[in-house]
């Protein structure tokens, strides 16, 4: 005869040898007094649907009831309770024992982020023996999952099918060994959407990567060397490109003069042509280069960037490693914006990077447009290329 349980608030009690039967041989519940063991709801309707309980009581006194009316009557009492039974079913099928991330059941005791909601522990292993595994957060389809702080936390989307994707979530921050430092005074033409150096020194290409050379069949002309407005705003910034030229972006008949500050022109302009989002990516491209990695467009991939670790030289390119999405710290992913993503880097063998900066405040002066009391378009200089802070979160498919 299988033991009953008696719901009494948000858990389910259940006295006789539970302790022994379910707590300490299969890691479900928590110890009351004696024998006696508290479950959560999705705890008990796994058990009943195991029939491993016989039924379980609503209210005190009251008749008992099966799977299907105690699986409909919490799906009406308890947040997302559908979704996370799903997922703690079918880890429970997969070998792991899992426990509610809350206080008083035993993950509360675990050092995880409050949207967690259970944490599977090393296959095989108690909450009393074992040690956490997995950090489980459960999302449906039509959730919008924030980015920031994901890091660190195993990702169970279910879908409108109940079919469950796993996600590993991690800090994905970059580190290469190209070991290069582009030459001083190179000069370049700043156009409407790039920059043009003709005479570029070759190693510019051939081992730092930067840009991509001008050539065609029979070309007269050679050495010249295009840059993205992200390149040649980051050489800049460090005084490696000087500006003899500058084109009117709207396509303007009256020469430009030579911009005193190569820097703030090259900024102005991708400001021009690409808003907010231009100093967004190139926060991130500085990073990246700072860190010895060489970020080239992700454009291909519907990215942002993509990276090489090491670049000796273009002649020995290796494989590039990551796909790189810069994105705001206050971002929502949908989970089939997720999904998307991961599954494509995974389809050109790459790992998926999610580049969270805002380029908040002014830069290396903190100035902005306008007066002292604030009035003005309130447009930050060109000169302020700072360096952001960048959080840096790697994003994959995981097998539990």
């Amino acid at each position: 005869m299988q033991p009953t349980g008696h719901l009494r608030g948000e858990s389910v009690h259940v006295g006789g040898d539970a302790r022994q039967r379910f707590y300490d041989s299969r890691g479900y519940g928590r110890p009351l007094s004696g024998d006696e063991i508290a479950l959560s709801r999705v705890e008990a309707a796994h058990l009943l649907f195991r029939g491993d309980l016989s039924g379980i009581s609503l209210t005190e006194g009251g008749d008992s009831v099966g799977f299907e009316r105690f699986f409909v009557e919490s799906a009406a009492a308890a947040d997302r309770f559908a979704v996370r039974y799903l997922v703690y079913a079918d880890l429970r099928d997969r070998g792991f024992y899992l426990s509610p991330a809350r206080e008083p059941w035993p993950g509360g005791d675990a050092a995880v982020a409050d949207a967690v909601d259970f944490v599977a522990y090393e296959r095989g292993s108690t909450p009393d023996t074992g040690d956490v595994k997995y950090p489980v957060q459960v999302v449906g389809e039509r959730e919008s999952l924030p980015a920031a702080g994901l890091a660190g936390r195993t990702l169970a989307v279910v879908d409108e099918e109940s079919d469950i994707t796993y996600f590993a979530a991690d800090d994905g921050a970059i580190e290469g060994e190209t070991a290069y430092e582009p030459p001083e005074r190179v000069t370049g033409v700043l156009l409407a959407d790039r920059v043009v150096v003709w005479d570029a020194p070759a190693d510019l290409y051939e081992r730092g990567f930067y840009g991509q050379p001008l050539t065609g069949r029979a070309a007269a002309v050679d050495g010249a060397l295009q840059l993205s407005l992200v390149e040649a705003a980051a050489l800049a910034a460090d005084d490696r490109l000087v500006l003899s030229a500058s084109v009117d972006a709207a396509g303007s008949d009256t020469p430009q003069p030579v911009p005193d500050d190569p820097a703030a022109a090259v900024v102005a302009r991708g400001r021009d042509v690409e808003g907010a989002r231009f100093d967004r990516r190139l926060a991130v491209y500085r990073s990246l280069r700072g860190a010895d990695a060489v970020p080239k467009t992700g454009f291909k991939f519907g990215a942002d960037f993509r990276t090489y670790l090491d670049v000796e030289s273009v002649d020995d390119l290796p494989h590039s490693e990551h796909l790189v999405r810069v994105v705001e710290p206050d971002h929502r992913f949908s989970p089939r914006e997720l999904s998307l993503d991961v599954r494509l880097a995974g389809g050109v063998r790459k790992e998926m990077v999610f580049a969270l900066t805002a380029v908040e405040g002014g830069g290396i002066d903190g100035s902005r447009n306008g007066d002292e009391n604030g009035n003005g378009d309130g447009r930050r200089d060109g000169n302020d290329i700072a360096d952001a802070d960048v959080e840096w979160l790697s994003i994959g498919r995981l097998t539990p």
